[in-house]
């Protein structure tokens, strides 16, 4: 049997806190508001322990709105399961509390849609600052949004977005793989990507690739997307005779799981027979045979980046935009020991 409900608590008022503490409401104001160097310590020392006694919370949203502030930050993710999307939140995140800001996080879950479903509802939450990670398909809206308020793009570019870019620097990711690989005696090189579905950073990687291998005669390489083909064509690549010894490179985390998935179905001994280095450093890694080799992105600090481009923004930094591109760092493990 339930027992009798709670009767609902009040809402503490300014009012009640500028009685509690006998002194007016825009004193009051002001402490919370932040201007707390306006009052007379005795004052501020009045209202602190009247806040704490009646237990008082101010509604910052109403607040936010009367000033036009609200203090949020939305952030557009294109798939909130992928690691990489979690790391560079997590950053974004850390970064708006210190500088006094709340994060509102959507998922579109690579749906263009839902893409449109959360714009509208970042509009209405009157987001001060918009961070965008997703596929871009609707740049006419996202155009929209940005004429109304500040944006920064994170690892995908949006063409027709004319905003700051934070990511990573691909062509020096890839041109680090290759050097790895290439001096660890591999010859025979497989870069598996997800689908590139317009999606710049992998066609970055994949163009890259095909650069660095054009201007490295010891070196054949080829690249595969991952999907229905894709065990198919690695079984068919690791029996292909080639100039050497072979190696996969997995263009982020979520084909590096599908290739290292793949290699165990079609019974290869990791890391025997086969190569392995990946972009994007997970957790799992090294949990794999004799752990995997990365190229592991500085999340943490591009998601503090783009946060600070959105801020400078924010305060009338009007200088054309910039891109902001971080270097990945290569940790060596079993995955690419030297071949003969």
């Amino acid at each position: 049997m339930n027992g009798p409900s709670l009767p609902a608590r009040s809402r503490v008022t300014i009012s009640q806190v500028a009685e509690a503490a006998s002194v007016s409401k825009a004193s009051v104001s002001r402490y919370i508001g932040g201007d707390r160097q306006l009052l007379a310590d005795a004052t501020a020392l009045r209202i602190e322990q009247a806040i704490e006694r009646l237990d008082y919370r101010p509604n910052q949203m109403a607040r936010g709105l009367k000033r036009g502030r609200t203090r949020l930050i939305g952030m557009l993710v294109a798939d909130i399961l992928n690691p990489y999307s979690v790391a560079v939140m997590h950053g974004v995140e850390t970064a708006c509390r210190q500088h006094g800001y709340s994060l509102v996080v959507c998922n579109t879950n690579r749906d263009t849609e839902q893409e449109i479903h959360h714009l509208a509802a970042l509009r209405s939450y009157n987001v001060e600052g918009l961070i965008v990670n997703t596929l871009g398909h609707h740049a006419g809206e996202l155009q929209s949004l940005h004429s109304e308020l500040p944006m920064v793009l994170v690892d995908r570019k949006v063409e027709a977005l004319e905003v700051d870019l934070v990511g990573l620097d691909n062509r020096d990711a890839v041109r680090q793989a290759l050097d790895h690989l290439q001096q660890r005696g591999y010859r025979d090189l497989l870069l598996v990507s997800e689908p590139l579905d317009g999606t710049s950073s992998r066609q970055e990687r994949v163009a890259a690739f095909k650069a660095e291998i054009a201007r490295r005669p010891l070196l054949e390489g080829q690249a595969l997307q991952t999907g229905d083909a894709f065990g198919a064509a690695l079984r068919d690549f690791l029996a292909a005779p080639g100039p050497g010894p072979k190696a996969l490179f997995a263009a982020n985390g979520v084909a590096a799981l599908a290739a290292t998935r793949q290699l165990r179905e079609l019974g290869c001994r990791l890391f025997e027979e086969i190569g392995l280095i990946a972009l994007d450093d997970l957790d799992w890694y090294p949990l794999v045979g004799s752990g995997i080799t990365a190229l592991a992105q500085p999340t943490e600090h591009i998601g503090t980046a783009a946060l600070e481009c959105l801020l400078g923004r924010l305060q009338g930094d009007r200088e054309p935009p910039r891109q902001v591109d971080f270097k990945a760092r290569l940790i060596v493990r079993g995955s690419t020991h030297p071949r003969g």
